[in-house]
Formats: structure tokens, C-alpha cells, sequence
């Protein structure tokens, strides 16, 4: 049986996490699923996985965000209405109670095992940063016709709830991060345009701010069709090489932050 998710405490206090990278469904509840493969997958976060793999300590979530969606408060961590889900139909039927309970373990247990993941880390470092890797789609409507890019960042950064004693951390991040090339142009970053950051980094900032914060990064799916799910592998390296570039200088940032405390 696949796992919902896999924890890796590495020796790094950077932590990335791709909690919406997943695509399986448990088989309990797949035949009251309505929504076919290439339905789920647009509005999943595939690759994420794939650009974590740069940091020592990870979050991978393997179940799909249709089956408990980890980035939600845990009353809407199940999607029952078209409204809380792009307006798609994701059931057939109304789910069983024993069914929904154990969507709601999955979520109880990634959040009880993310508290242990963050303890161990700052016991052997004192401080933290998770890096919240999510993707978003720019061509909804059709595959012609793109989202405006003065509301579409091709980086957004998400900071809600972040304390204030982390802000000089996440403007050095997002200035730097802003000064690297992808595909022959400086990376297009900005902050809180389209999201600003989902429940799990916002649990993180409220919980443990003292120790650590996190930042929702939004990659804008122009690395990838957003309906065919094929992704332009040269771009996609592009995009985990300026990350990896970016983990020395926000370690030492991180010193520094910790330090000036």
C-alpha cells in the first residue's frame, strides 16, 4: 500500500515540502471519485516532488489533494461541493462518514508527524525555514488564452502570518530569488499578487513562529501544458537549479536572523 506521505529530517534546517504533488486515491473511495485522471492532475502540483529534492530535509505528499486536500483547515480539508473545488463535481455520490473519517486521520497524522519533523529540527539547529513549493494554472479558461500577467506572477510569494522578526529573511529571499535568470530573463517574483499562502504554511507561522517561518512558493505552470501535464524538462531544471541556488545564502540568512534576534 503506498504511503499518504513521506517526512525527511535530513541535516538541513531548510525544509521543502510539496504537499499537493500527489495523485493517489485511496481504493476505498475511488469508485465514488467523478473526476477522470487528467481532471485531478490540472489542478494538483505535479514536479513539486521533483524541486525538493535539493534540500536534505523534505515534505513529499503522495496522496491526491481530491482524496484531503493538506493545505486547508481541517473542516474543508475534504472537498464536498463543486464550490470548493473549481466548480468540478469530485464525487458521485455523497461520501460514507467512515470514509471521510479516514480522510481526516490522513490529516491528523501528516500534522502530528510535521510537529514532530519541526521539533527534531530545531533541536538540532535552533531555527527553521520551510519552503512551501506549489504549482498554479495561468491558462484555465482554454489552452490559447493566458491569465493576465500583471495578476499572474511567474513567482508568487506567499507570506501571510509570517512574524515580523522573519521579515528581513523572506525580503532578502524574495530580492534575491527576483535577481535569477530562467529561460534567458530575470525570474518575475512577487509577493502575496495571487495567493497568499495556504493553511499549512499559515499553521506553521501561527505555531512556530518563535523558531522558524514559512513562504508558499506559486510557480506559475508556464514550465508545463497545464491540460497535457507534459512539462519542458530544460525549463523544469531551470527552475530547481535557481532554487538550489538560492539555499547557501538563505542558510546564512538565516544565521545571520537568528543571530540578530
Amino acid at each position: 500500500m503506498k504511503e499518504n506521505f513521506e517526512i525527511i529530517s535530513g541535516q538541513s534546517p531548510i525544509i521543502m515540502s510539496a504537499i499537493h504533488d500527489g495523485h493517489h486515491i485511496r481504493e476505498e473511495i475511488y469508485s465514488y471519485l467523478n473526476l477522470n485522471e487528467q481532471e485531478r492532475s490540472r489542478e494538483e502540483d505535479p514536479y513539486t516532488a521533483y524541486l525538493t529534492e535539493i534540500s536534505a530535509s523534505r515534505i513529499v505528499v503522495h496522496t491526491s489533494r481530491f482524496e484531503v486536500d493538506l493545505n486547508r483547515p481541517r473542516d474543508m480539508a475534504v472537498y464536498l461541493t463543486p464550490k470548493e473545488a473549481w466548480g468540478l463535481n469530485v464525487w458521485k455520490t455523497s461520501l460514507p462518514k467512515n470514509l471521510l473519517a479516514q480522510s481526516f486521520e490522513i490529516y491528523d497524522k501528516f500534522y502530528t508527524s510535521v510537529i514532530d519533523m519541526l521539533w527534531s529540527i530545531i533541536e538540532q539547529f535552533g531555527y527553521f525555514i520551510v519552503l512551501d513549493i506549489h504549482t498554479y494554472n495561468h491558462r484555465r479558461d482554454n489552452i490559447h488564452d493566458e491569465a493576465p500577467v500583471s495578476t499572474n506572477p511567474e513567482v508568487n510569494i506567499g507570506t501571510a502570518g509570517i512574524k515580523p522578526a522573519w521579515r528581513p529573511l523572506v525580503d532578502d529571499f524574495i530580492s534575491n530569488f527576483s535577481q535569477l535568470t530562467v529561460q534567458h530573463h530575470q525570474l518575475d517574483v512577487r509577493e502575496n499578487v495571487k495567493f497568499q499562502g495556504g493553511e499549512f504554511m499559515k499553521w506553521i507561522n501561527r505555531n512556530f513562529g518563535q523558531y522558524g517561518c514559512s513562504v508558499a512558493i506559486e510557480f506559475k505552470k508556464t514550465f508545463m501544458d497545464e491540460w497535457t501535464g507534459r512539462a519542458d524538462i530544460h525549463h523544469l531544471n531551470q527552475i530547481r537549479q535557481a532554487l538550489a541556488l538560492m539555499l547557501p545564502q538563505l542558510k546564512e540568512q538565516l544565521e545571520i536572523n537568528v543571530q540578530a534576534k
